[in-house]
C-alpha cells in the first residue's frame, strides 16, 4: 500500500509542482532544494542526489539546546540517537541497537573528510562538543561503494571555516547553565583569509545529572586549518578531549517506580554502581590531514592520514578495565570529471585503510579500586576497503553505480596465559558490496529517486571480544540487500519542502547480543531480521508575507514508520520469527514550530513522540510511549560588530517519566535508565 500512494503521488506532484516551479520563494537558509550535498563524493545538489542523505545546518543546530547534538540528530526521520546516561550514547541508522548496548557501532563517522571511526569499528561520538560542529549530513541505509561495508549508515560532520577575500577575525564566547547543576562553556576565536582560515575553540562542560552516580565532566580543545593554493588544499583537524562520567546502570520496571533517581543497587553476588565507583575516564586526542590536489579540470587526487591515541579508564561492576587504543586511517581517491552543457561524468577509484591496536588490562574492581589482574589481552584489527563509482548524469537522469571489496582481519593474544601468546586470527569473508541508484528530475522542484544497494557489516572489535572476554572467532557478518524508492523536493512556490521513502532492507545473519549467567553480554548470529520502512519529512513556510510582527513562521515535521521484525531466528528451542525486532519503536515522530519577530525575537517549541519499545527478543516487555516537549526562546541583539543571542529552555515540559536509553535484553530485567523530568537552562552567546 505505501508502495502504491507514492506512486500515485507522481500524478499529484506533477499537476501541483508545474504550476510553481517558476515561481519560487528563496527562504535563504530554511531552502535545501539548491544546498549541496557531499555524500559519495559527489557533489550533486540535495533534491537530484540519488541518495537517501538528511542535512542537518547550523541553524537546526542552533535551534536545540547548546548541550547536546542528540535534539538535532533525533529530528531526522529513521534515525534515533538514545543516551543512556549523560555522556553514553547510541546512534542507529535505520536499525535496531542490537549491536550497541553502549557505543556508536555499525555507522562509519567522518569529521571534515577524515575519518573518526576507528579500525575496530567503534565510535567514541561523545567526545565531540555541539559548538565543534557546522553541519552534519546522514546517508541513510547500506552505503557500500565509497564508504566500504556496513549496513548502518554513514554521518558526515562539518566545521571547515570558508576562506574571505579579506583578512577577517572573529571571536566567540557562549555560556550555559541549567538544572541538576549544568555548567558550560565555549569559546572560539576564527581567522579567514583569501588562502587560509583557522578556528581554534574550546569547550567545558559539567553536571551532577539526574541519578546518582551520573555526573558528567567534559573539557575538548579543538582545531581546524585550512590552505589553499592554486591547485591545492590541506585541511587539518586536530582536538584532544578529556572526559569522565559515571555509569549507574540499568533499573528494573519496580526500582524506577518507586526511585528513578537512584543507580543500579547490589543484587545477589554483583554489588552496585555506587559501591563500585562505576565510571569512564577518557583521555582521547587525535590528528588528522584531508589533502586535494587539483592535477588538471578533469583530473582530481584526494588523501587522508589520521592519527588518533585513546586512554580508557572503566571501573565496572564486575571489573576494572584499563584499556589503550592506537588508531592509524590512510585513504587515497583518484577522480576523474568532465563535464558538458547536458553530460557528466564523475568517476571515483580507491580506498580506505584503517589500523586498531587495543591493550586491554582488566582487573578486579574492588570498591573503584584495581585489585588482582583477571587478564592481560592485545587486540589488532585491520579493515581495508577498495572501491570504483561511477555516475552519469544526461539531461534530467542521473546514474550512479559502484562498488567496493571489503576486507578485515582481527587477531587475539592473551598475555596472562602462556597457552594463548601466539595469535588467534579471523579474518571475514571476503566480500563485494554493490550499488546502483537513479534519479529523475520530474520537473525543477521534483525528483525522484531509487537505490539497490548491498549491505554488509563484520562484527566490530567489541562484539568478537565481548564483556565475558571470550575471542568469539565464530562471529559472522551480517549482510542484506536495500531496495528503496523516494521523492524530494518542493511544492507551493518553494514554500513546502519536502522528502519522501519507503525501503526494504532484508538483514540476513543478523547480530545480536546475549546475556550469559553472569550478566555478561556477548554476540552471536541469528537468523535475520525484515526491515521494511516508509519516512516522511516537510518543512512547511507558513508566512508568505511577513506580518507586522512576525517576520518568520515556519512548522517541521519528521516521521518514520518502522514495523521491523525478526524472521528464522531461534534462540535454542524458542523461536522469536515474526516478533518485532527488539529496541525499534514502530513509530517516531518529531515535530517542530519556529516562530521569528522582525524585533529579533524568537520561538522554537520542539515535540519527539516515539511509540511502545520491545525490550526483548520475546517482545514481553516493551517500554512505554513517550512524548517529550522542548522549547528554547531568546533574543539576538546588536551593537556594532558586537552580536549577543540570550536564551532560554526546556527539556521534558510535560515531565514524563521514561527511559531515553534501554539496555535490551537486559539481565534480571533492568531495562530502564530513566531520563530527566522538567528541567531548565539559559545561557547565552557573544560573536564579534
Amino acid at each position: 500500500m505505501k508502495y502504491l500512494v507514492l506512486i500515485i503521488g507522481i500524478l499529484f506532484i506533477q499537476q501541483v509542482s508545474a504550476q510553481t516551479a517558476n515561481n519560487r520563494i528563496d527562504f535563504g537558509n530554511d531552502t535545501l532544494a539548491d544546498v549541496t550535498v557531499h555524500a559519495f563524493m559527489l557533489n550533486n545538489k540535495w533534491k537530484e542526489a540519488p541518495a537517501a542523505v538528511a542535512i542537518i545546518n547550523h541553524s537546526d543546530i542552533e535551534k536545540t539546546a547548546p548541550t547536546s547534538l542528540l535534539p538535532a540528530i533525533n529530528s531526522v526521520a529513521g534515525v534515533r540517537m538514545e543516551e543512556r546516561s549523560p555522556g553514553s550514547y547510541r546512534l542507529s541508522i535505520r536499525g535496531s541497537t542490537l549491536r550497541s548496548p553502549f557505543g556508536v557501532r555499525n555507522v562509519k563517522v567522518y569529521w571534515n573528510n577524515i575519518p573518526i571511526t576507528d579500525g575496530g569499528g567503534n565510535t567514541y561520538l561523545n567526545l565531540i562538543d555541539v559548538s565543534q560542529i557546522n553541519s552534519m549530513e546522514i546517508i541513510k541505509g547500506p552505503s557500500s561503494s565509497v564508504y566500504g561495508a556496513g549496513t548502518g549508515g554513514v554521518l558526515l560532520m562539518n566545521s571547515l571555516p570558508n576562506f574571505s577575500n579579506e583578512a577577517q577575525h572573529h571571536v566567540t564566547a557562549g555560556i550555559t547553565a541549567g538544572s541538576y547543576g549544568l555548567m558550560a562553556e565555549n569559546t572560539g576565536y576564527t581567522y579567514q583569509s583569501k588562502q587560509f582560515a583557522s578556528t581554534l575553540q574550546q569547550s567545558h562542560l559539567q553536571s551532577n545529572s539526574y541519578r546518582q552516580q551520573s555526573a558528567v565532566r567534559r573539557d575538548t580543545y579543538n582545531w581546524v586549518g585550512k590552505w589553499q593554493t592554486n591547485s591545492q588544499t590541506f585541511d587539518v583537524l586536530a582536538y584532544y578531549t578529556n572526559m569522565y562520567y559515571q555509569t549507574p546502570g540499568g533499573l528494573t520496571l519496580a526500582e524506577m517506580l518507586k526511585n528513578p533517581t537512584s543507580a543500579r543497587p547490589p543484587s545477589g553476588n554483583i554489588p552496585g554502581a555506587v559501591q563500585q565507583k562505576s565510571a569512564i575516564y577518557d583521555k582521547t586526542g587525535l590528528v588528522g590531514v584531508h589533502h586535494t590536489w587539483k592535477i588538471s579540470s578533469a583530473f582530481s587526487n584526494e588523501a587522508t592520514v589520521m592519527l588518533n591515541h585513546n586512554a580508557i579508564t572503566n571501573p565496572f561492576l564486575t571489573k576494572y578495565e584499563n584499556r589503550d587504543e592506537t588508531n592509524t586511517g590512510l585513504s587515497e581517491q583518484f577522480i576523474y570529471r568532465l563535464q558538458k552543457k547536458q553530460f557528466n561524468v564523475t568517476w571515483i577509484n580507491g580506498g580506505e585503510w584503517l589500523y586498531n591496536h587495543s591493550r586491554i588490562d582488566d582487573y578486579y574492581n574492588l570498591n573503584g579500586v584495581a585489585g588482582p589482574v583477571q587478564f592481560k589481552d592485545n587486540l589488532f584489527a585491520n579493515q581495508w576497503y577498495l572501491f570504483s563509482q561511477l555516475q552519469i548524469k544526461l539531461y534530467k537522469l542521473i546514474f550512479s553505480a559502484g562498488l567496493s571489496y571489503n576486507n578485515q582481519l582481527l587477531s587475539y593474544r592473551r598475555l596472562t596465559d602462556t597457552t594463548m601468546l601466539h595469535d588467534l586470527r579471523t579474518q571475514s569473508q571476503q566480500v563485494i558490496t554493490p550499488r546502483f541508484s537513479v534519479s529523475y528530475a520530474i520537473n525543477s522542484s521534483i525528483t525522484w529517486y531509487g537505490i539497490a544497494a548491498k549491505g554488509f557489516s563484520p562484527p566490530t572489535l567489541a562484539e568478537f571480544f565481548p564483556q565475558d572476554r571470550i575471542f568469539h572467532s565464530e562471529l559472522k557478518p551480517e549482510y542484506g540487500w536495500n531496495l528503496e524508492t523516494g521523492f524530494k523536493g518542493s511544492l507551493l512556490n518553494n514554500a513546502l519542502q519536502f522528502d519522501v521513502a519507503a525501503y526494504r532492507f532484508q538483514l540476513q545473519n543478523a547480530i545480536v547480543m546475549r546475556i550469559n549467567a553472569q550478566g555478561q553480554q556477548y554476540f552471536v548470529n541469528a537468523g535475520g531480521a525484515m526491515e521494511k520502512g516508509v519516512e516522511v519529512t516537510a518543512h512547511y513556510k507558513i508566512l508568505q508575507q511577513p506580518f507586522k510582527l512576525i517576520k518568520k513562521l515556519s512548522v517541521w515535521g519528521s516521521y518514520s514508520y518502522q514495523p521491523y521484525h525478526f524472521y528464522n531466528y531461534k534462540q535454542g528451542n524458542t523461536d522469536y520469527s515474526g516478533n518485532g525486532v527488539t529496541g525499534v519503536p514502530k513509530n517516531n515522530f518529531s515535530g517542530r514550530i519556529d516562530v521569528h519577530t522582525r524585533n529579533a525575537y524568537y520561538l522554537h517549541i520542539m515535540l519527539f513522540a516515539t511509540s511502545a519499545i520491545p525490550l526483548n527478543d520475546a517482545n514481553s516487555v516493551f517500554a512505554n510511549s513517550y512524548q517529550n516537549l522542548q522549547l528554547k526562546m531568546g533574543k539576538n541583539f546588536q551593537w556594532g560588530k558586537w552580536q549577543l543571542n540570550a536564551f532560554v529552555g526546556a527539556d521534558n515540559l510535560l515531565n514524563q517519566q521514561y527511559s531515553l536509553g534501554n539496555d535490551i535484553n537486559a539481565a534480571g530485567g533492568r531495562y530502564y535508565n530513566p531520563a530527566p523530568l522538567r528541567n531548565f537552562y539559559i545561557g547565552c552567546q557573544l560573536q564579534l
